[in-house]
C-alpha cells in the first residue's frame, strides 16, 4: 500500500512540476510576443489612418478619442466595445477623422473597419483591418475583392440611407452575403455616430 502511494505522489509531483514549467514557458512565449504584436497592429492602425482621411502633420494615435459603446440587457448596459477616434490635423486645422468601428453582426462575428470622415461629415474612404468572414463571398468586404465599400466613398451618411436595399437602405449588398453587408453597414453607422459625437466635442472647444 505503501508503494502505490509513493508512486501516486510521485506521478503528482511529476505533473505539477510539468505544470509549472509549461506555465512559465507559455509566460516567457507571451511576454516576448507581446509587445512585437502590439507595434505590428499599432503600425496597421497607423497604415489605415493615412488611407482613409486627409494629409495630417500631427500623430492621430496620440489624439485619439475614445468612446464605449453599450446595449441596454434586461435592466443593465453592458459595454459591447469601444469606438476610437483619430484626429487629423494639418497645423492644428483637423482635416479628417479616422474611426476605428465594429459590427458583432458578421456571419463569423466581429468585423472591425476604419472609417475616414471629412469635416463635413462626407466619408473619404473605408478599410477593413479586421474580419473572419467566408472566403469569396463575406470576405468581398475588401477592395481588392469587390466594389462594394466604393459604394459608400463621397456619401454623407445624413442623406444616404447606411442600410442594404433589402432593409430600405441605399447599399448594395453583396451577392450571397447579406449578413455580412448587414454588418459592414452596422459598423458604418456607428463610425457615423462616432463622428458626430466628436463633432461636438470639437465645436465646443
Amino acid at each position: 500500500m505503501a508503494k502505490k502511494e509513493s508512486t501516486l505522489n510521485n506521478m503528482f509531483f511529476t505533473l505539477l512540476i510539468i505544470s509549472l514549467i509549461s506555465t512559465a514557458l507559455l509566460s516567457f512565449v507571451y511576454i516576448k510576443t507581446k509587445s512585437p504584436i502590439e507595434k505590428v497592429t499599432e503600425l496597421k492602425k497607423n497604415l489605415a489612418i493615412k488611407k482613409v482621411i486627409p494629409e495630417f502633420n500631427n500623430s492621430p494615435i496620440n489624439e485619439c478619442i475614445k468612446l464605449p459603446i453599450k446595449q441596454l440587457k434586461g435592466n443593465d448596459s453592458i459595454t459591447l466595445d469601444t469606438l476610437k477616434i483619430y484626429l487629423g490635423k494639418l497645423n492644428d486645422s483637423i482635416t479628417g477623422y479616422a474611426i476605428e468601428t465594429f459590427s458583432n453582426e458578421g456571419f463569423s462575428g466581429k468585423i472591425k473597419l476604419m472609417v475616414g470622415f471629412l469635416p463635413d461629415g462626407i466619408i473619404k474612404t473605408i478599410e477593413v483591418i479586421e474580419q473572419n468572414e467566408t472566403p469569396g463571398l463575406g470576405d468581398k468586404i475588401y477592395k481588392t475583392k469587390s466594389k462594394f465599400s466604393l459604394q459608400f466613398e463621397g456619401k454623407n451618411p445624413q442623406n444616404f440611407k447606411i442600410f442594404v436595399k433589402k432593409d430600405g437602405g441605399d447599399v448594395d449588398a453583396i451577392t450571397a452575403a447579406t449578413i455580412t453587408s448587414r454588418a459592414f453597414c452596422d459598423a458604418v453607422r456607428r463610425a457615423y455616430d462616432g463622428f458626430n459625437y466628436a463633432k461636438k466635442l470639437s465645436n465646443s472647444n
